[in-house]
């Protein structure tokens, strides 16, 4: 339209003052998927019952991409290439403004900003009232047309992950537009209108120039909030408590790498540190990483380090009411994701700024190994518990070397090994073994140590009962429903791409007919109906695998299926929350209140009785833990990140 209108005063506008960037297909394997489906299922003409099969994609819809990630929840892990791509080319650009267009439920309108509470605390004023511009022109043009929106409902503004958001955090506006969806090219909605493809592209259409107009309009005031957007935030980052986040690489370094690798390509500044330093009342090492919070990225590293994001009070009084009732939370989506509890490393607000020898960090997920004693060893240790350890493991496995792996600690040379200490022993091994772990501690991160003798200082010894073979397993994923496919994509993603190790991916309808011997591991991703769908042969043919050996990986709802009553693989009990009441009476043990015996006594017919106890409510605090259920299950939290303690001697961890 832009190219081809003439003699269109906004058009001409809108050419003149604004530079627009169009990516038309975000997810092209969905998009491919999608239209595949429709094309199959299509018959004499578009059917509009929404039960038609046109309408409804089989597993795993249209939304996810190859690897069966929401593309919209991946903004800050940056983990796949079609996010990456677009995080670098609004780098490159900064557009000043930036429209997710979207799609939702066939019985909705049209949705636009401003948003729903709660907002993210690191948005600015500037920003709000800039979402309330746009909002304000598109709902001119929605009323001009006769057609239906909302706004300040359902799609809050507080998780950072979204493409809708994160441009929002270098100072840009970013706004989601949500569309009802035909999924084809007619439906009949609840009310019996019928709902067309010709409209949700009109619709989209419509709010697009629209918005076009409004940053024309407003160009100078939208780079003028910009400019001070990122002036302010290296303002806030003098001033505020936290001048700088440090990132000891003592926990995980790879782990901690990898975070600096991925804040790198958000464009945040990070330096890295020549020659140990002190900070704080602690001494770190050199190769520490430090976040100056006095750069343009201030707000963003806030909400993507710090270990709590608050909403603000009144929402949360509002939730607290909400679930006082038991009604449905009000929050849409993530509200959970502090990077260095996800990736579990340190991160230790600094409120002073460190003085002493750092360099730049160079981009780069993974730092190469160390090599500690090259040729001629006995055997080659690999400490274990960093991702790059299993970055080392896979490779090595798939070269088909030898590898142990030892069950208990040990100490050599003074050095301390933990349990799960990968051992690479010369004999049995290729004669250049050396060579080939110095690259594979190159590839992977991994850090390499050579030993000449199998003595130990403490511990057990290379030949232990402890120290067994690790096997090179084939691993088996269930593929398909009853699956979630985030869950099943994820895992399959991080096995494939993340530590490049192969999974074979088995329609999970098969598990009950397929030769399971030939497979060591088999995952479940989260999902429900697991039993239901392999019946009784299928959880026997599970079973009788597991109890010969095989590893079997439940994730999320998946555990449901081992602790089913029909499977017995996993026992549990169910942990329900008791609440203090004070004096119990026979009422409250039923989980109700109790009210006042009338004097007159009798039922429903008045006749005389025999009367219970009554119980005298004196106060609103007495009334409300009169009518407070005294076992229930506990609270549904939308999103917490929750530190845990495991007994490492416990055959599950």
């Amino acid at each position: 339209h832009l190219l081809a209108a003439r003699n269109d005063k906004l058009v001409d506008q809108i050419l003149a003052n604004v530079l627009v960037l169009i990516d038309p297909i975000q997810n092209p394997d969905g998009r491919d998927r999608f239209v595949h489906y429709f094309e199959q299922a299509r018959g004499l003409e578009p059917d509009a019952s929404p039960v038609a099969a046109e309408h409804l994609e089989p597993w795993p819809g249209g939304r996810v991409n190859h690897y069966l990630f929401d593309l919209n929840r991946d903004w800050i892990a940056l983990t796949q290439p079609e996010i990456l791509d677009q995080v670098k080319t609004l780098r490159e650009w900064f557009p000043l403004v930036y429209v997710d267009l979207h799609e939702m439920g066939a019985d909705s309108t049209y949705f636009f900003s401003p948003e729903a509470d709660p907002y993210n605390p690191h948005l600015t004023a500037d920003q709000r009232q800039s979402l309330k511009l746009f909002g304000q022109n598109n709902a001119k043009w929605f009323d001009h047309y006769g057609f239906d929106y909302f706004t300040r409902e359902e799609y809050d503004a507080f998780y950072p992950g979204y493409g809708a958001s994160w441009p929002e955090y270098y100072g840009a506006i970013a706004m989601t537009y949500e569309q009802a969806s035909v999924r084809g090219l007619v439906v009949r909605r609840s009310d019996e209108t019928l709902l067309t493809y010709r409209d949700t592209v009109r619709h989209h259409f419509v709010s697009s120039v629209s918005t076009l107009e409004t940053a024309s309009v407003n160009r100078e005031k939208l780079l003028d909030n910009f400019y001070k957007y990122r002036v302010t935030a290296i303002e806030e980052g003098t001033k505020e408590p936290i001048k700088e986040y440090i990132l000891p690489r003592s926990r995980d370094a790879s782990a901690t790498d990898k975070l600096v690798g991925i804040l790198l390509e958000h464009g945040v500044e990070v330096k890295r540190a020549t020659a140990p330093f002190h900070a704080g009342d602690r001494d770190y090492p050199a190769g520490t990483y430090v976040v100056p919070m006095a750069q343009p990225s201030k707000r963003l590293i806030r909400t993507l380090l710090d270990p709590q994001t608050s909403m603000d009070d009144k929402f949360i009084a509002a939730e607290e009411a909400r679930r006082k009732l038991k009604e449905r939370t009000e929050i849409y989506d993530v509200t959970a994701w502090s990077l260095p509890l996800l990736f579990n490393v340190e991160a230790v607000a600094n409120n002073a700024v460190t003085q002493g020898n750092f360099e730049m960090a160079k981009p780069g997920r993974v730092l190469p190994g160390e090599t500690h004693e090259a040729k001629g060893m006995l055997a080659y240790l690999v400490p274990w518990g960093s991702e790059a350890a299993g970055r080392l493991l896979a490779a090595a496995l798939r070269q088909d070397l030898k590898v142990f792996s030892s069950d208990k600690p040990f100490t050599q040379n003074g050095t301390k090994f933990p349990a799960g200490t990968l051992i690479f022993k010369a004999a049995g091994n290729p004669a250049d073994l050396a060579e080939h772990l110095a690259r594979l501690a190159r590839e992977t991160g991994a850090d390499v140590y050579g030993v000449n003798s199998g003595w130990v200082d403490e511990g057990v010894n290379f030949g232990s009962r402890y120290v067994l073979p690790v096997r090179k397993p084939a691993i088996a994923l269930a593929w398909d429903t009853p699956t979630a496919a985030s869950s099943a994509g994820a895992a399959r993603f991080v096995l494939e791409r993340q530590y490049g190790y192969p999974v074979t991916p088995v329609r999970t309808a098969q598990l009950d007919s397929v030769e399971l011997a030939r497979f060591q591991v088999l995952i479940l991703p989260d999902g429900g109906s697991y039993a239901a769908l392999l019946g009784d042969a299928g959880i026997q043919r599970v079973k009788a695998w597991v109890q010969a050996g095989g590893v079997l990986v439940a994730l999320g709802g998946a555990v449901g299926f081992l602790t089913d009553s029909r499977v017995g693989l996993l026992d549990t009990v169910q942990e329900n929350l008791v609440r203090d009441t004070g004096e119990k009476t026979p009422e409250a043990d039923r989980g109700a209140g109790a009210a006042v015996t009338p004097a007159g006594g009798g039922g429903r017919g008045g006749g005389a009785g025999p009367r219970g106890a009554g119980t005298l409510i004196a106060s609103d605090a007495d009334y409300e833990k009169a009518i407070r259920a005294t076992n229930e299950l506990p609270d549904s939290a939308p999103g917490a990140i929750v530190r845990a303690r495991i007994r490492p001697d416990f055959w599950l961890t």
